[in-house]
């Protein structure tokens, strides 16, 4: 052994000692999913005197996942200086030297039946640790006899699910109603050296894969999608996020390839208090983390609005604005399989303008709402409205009992403020008023979701995507499955015959089948006279936008997707590629075994004479077939599987 390998032996031999004896004794404790597959380690490393730091570890199959990192709330509140009767840097990093002073554990497994959704059932199995702190354990506070018990509570709630790791910091109820003023968080996920990540600065941006250095003070969004070097993906999100500041992933200063939670702004809140949930999933398969997304709904509250029949998913074709062309998308949509036509901004007057009112048609629109409403209804279709978030905040109470009266279905929700607390709370707040109001929901813009749909479906779908408003290409459109859409629903706005469009037709069929979207909004830029009796549309004509079980079969992140959804006996599947070609093999395993099933097969083909070069394909199949898909560049191809009885 030469000397640089004994150096490096006595290097070890004394540091993982003293790293060990670092560990406060009796504070590590451990949780782990129901199948075993996820470790959550908690634990508290003491800094030196006064320095005493909540950390963590997450292992997948006994794969370091996530490295230690620190866990931890920062508050500066001058009611605390005073009744405390210690300086307020020390309030600014509360969560050093609490004394851990109980262990809660419980465990669950049921399932609930959402409104909609991708799948008509979702199992919510967990087991779950709850840490209890309290400020000042064993130090001069309690010396001096300040009762710690009425005043200075916290615990960290721990979920393990076979699907993925979630935590949040809880403020227990005290005596005198306690004031937060919260600055930020030191929440870290430090990933293993060469981990590379899908980093995106704003929910309607491009995707880049970057290395965990070098972003200076740029930050990403969520969720966040890591490929690690052993091969596994990894994402991060959070749930729940209702009256707190939207947080983002920037990178540690300090520590090499660790992510630090930045909040967008101070929170202030009153006890009881949960902040949102952290939330980190694996997958062994990158299409893993796709089927495991029912974890963000599972985080959030049952549903609260008492009677949904009114509540109705869809597909929306979006109009112009005279009575003419309304009642012309009238009759596309029945026509077409669309249950729902969009008025878009404009019909009220300049939306960005503060004088204009959404009370009242503009002068310069023939539109007359009940009336177009009523029409709508003879023809079983819904209309919804577009409303600028300027409007809606001036006249929310005063629209929705109009809204009501006319008839309409829906708003549509334009430029809305995101990222603070105040708006936060606002933008939820609409939903629930116009949940009382009987009107379904689409928020456009940054807004991503955090799981609120479940609590109150009429907030159907978000934008928060870069969709076909952007016009992206074929390779952001494959990363989306793995990143935005593990969030929830995505409003892409998909286009067909628009020619700014770059990939193939086969490639945009294939999204009604790959992106959930309960308002799934198509032919976005078309109009009514583009379709000029297209056969292949068929296919969006019989697609629902929501689904009673829904599988990613196989993929890579901005490689390729192929998803399958089903509703009732009828299966759908989407296959898109990035800009590179390819050939992918699908096994049909996921029909059901005995049956036979008409396929019909949609794909690109350039040496067709035809104004869309869709190929169809008709043929008879059975459970555990293989087929062959060559797709195009930038293309796919869309299936339709039919029981034959």
């Amino acid at each position: 052994m030469n000397t640089k390998s004994i150096f490096l032996l006595l290097l070890l031999f004394l540091f993982l000692p003293c790293a060990a004896k670092n560990i406060v004794p009796g504070s590590t404790q451990v949780i782990t999913s129901p199948d075993g597959a996820y470790r959550f380690t908690f634990f508290q490393r003491s800094f030196g005197e006064d320095n005493m730091r909540m950390c963590y570890t997450v292992d997948y199959k006994d794969i370091p996942v996530i490295e230690e990192s620190e866990l931890g709330i920062e508050i500066e509140n001058q009611l605390f200086e005073s009744a405390l009767g210690v300086p307020n840097e020390t309030l600014i990093t509360w969560c050093e030297n609490l004394g851990l002073t109980d262990i809660t554990r419980t465990s669950k497994d049921e399932t609930w039946q959402p409104v909609y959704g991708e799948r008509a059932e979702i199992r919510d199995c967990y087991n779950e640790m709850t840490l209890h702190f309290s400020k000042g354990a064993g130090d001069k506070v309690a010396q001096e006899g300040y009762d710690r018990r009425k005043n200075y509570f916290m615990d960290i709630e721990v979920r393990a699910y076979n699907e993925g790791v979630a935590f949040r910091y809880h403020f227990p109820e005290t005596t005198n109603g306690l004031f937060l003023h919260i600055t930020g968080e030191r929440t870290s996920f430090t990933m293993p050296a060469g981990t590379m990540a899908y980093y995106e600065r704003w929910a309607q941006g491009p995707y880049e894969l970057r290395p965990l250095e070098g972003w200076g003070n740029e930050e990403s969004e969520r969720p966040l999608t890591m490929t690690l070097p052993n091969g596994l993906t990894v994402s991060l999100t959070e749930a729940a996020m209702i009256d707190y500041a939207r947080g983002k992933f920037a990178l540690s200063p300090d520590k090499p390839s660790t992510l630090q939670t930045s909040v967008y702004g101070s929170v202030d809140v009153i006890t009881p208090y949960n902040t949102p949930w952290r939330v980190i999933m694996v997958g062994e398969r990158a299409v893993d983390i796709i089927n495991n997304n029912d974890i963000v709904l599972n985080l959030n509250e049952p549903c609260l609005i008492e009677d949904t029949s009114w509540i109705k998913p869809g597909k929306v074709f979006r109009s112009n604005l005279t009575m003419k062309d309304v009642k012309e998308s009238i009759d596309f949509a029945a026509d077409r399989g669309i249950q729902y036509v969009h008025m878009d901004a404009g019909w009220y007057g300049p939306e960005m303008k503060v004088s204009s009112d959404a009370t009242t048609v503009a002068d310069n629109r023939d539109l007359d709402m009940a009336v177009l409403c009523e029409y709508a209804a003879s023809k079983g279709i819904g209309l919804f409205v577009y409303v600028n978030q300027r409007a809606l905040y001036n006249q929310l109470d005063e629209l929705l009992p109009l809204y009501k009266k006319w008839g309409l279905k829906g708003i549509k929700f334009g430029f809305v403020q995101i990222g603070n607390q105040k708006w936060t709370e606002w933008l939820h707040e609409a939903v629930r008023k116009c949940a009382d109001y009987g009107m379904m929901v689409d928020i456009h813009d940054e807004y991503r979701p955090t799981g609120f749909s479940r609590t109150y479906p009429n907030l159907m779908t978000q934008e928060g995507i870069a969709g076909n408003e952007e016009m992206p290409d074929a390779t952001h459109n494959v990363i989306l499955p793995f990143t935005r859409f593990i969030a929830g629903a995505g409003d892409y706005t998909l286009c067909y015959f628009n020619n700014r469009v770059k990939n193939t037709k086969a490639h945009q069929l294939a999204m009604a089948a790959v992106y959930y979207s309960p308002l799934q909004f198509m032919y976005w830029y078309d109009n009514a006279a583009a379709y000029r009796g297209e056969e292949e549309l068929e296919f969006w004509k019989a697609i629902p936008s929501v689904w009673d079980d829904s599988r990613a079969l196989d993929g890579e992140v901005g490689e390729y997707i192929v998803q399958a959804r089903r509703s009732g006996n009828e299966w759908f599947v989407g296959a898109m590629t990035n800009t590179d070609g390819r050939t992918i093999n699908v096994t049909t395993d996921f029909l059901t075994p005995g049956k036979r099933y008409q396929l019909s097969l949609y794909e690109d083909d350039a040496k067709l004479d035809t104004r869309t070069k869709i190929r169809i394909t008709r043929k008879k199949i059975k459970a555990g077939d293989k087929l062959t898909l060559k797709l195009l560049s930038s293309g796919g191809a869309a299936l339709h599987f039919v029981p034959i009885n």
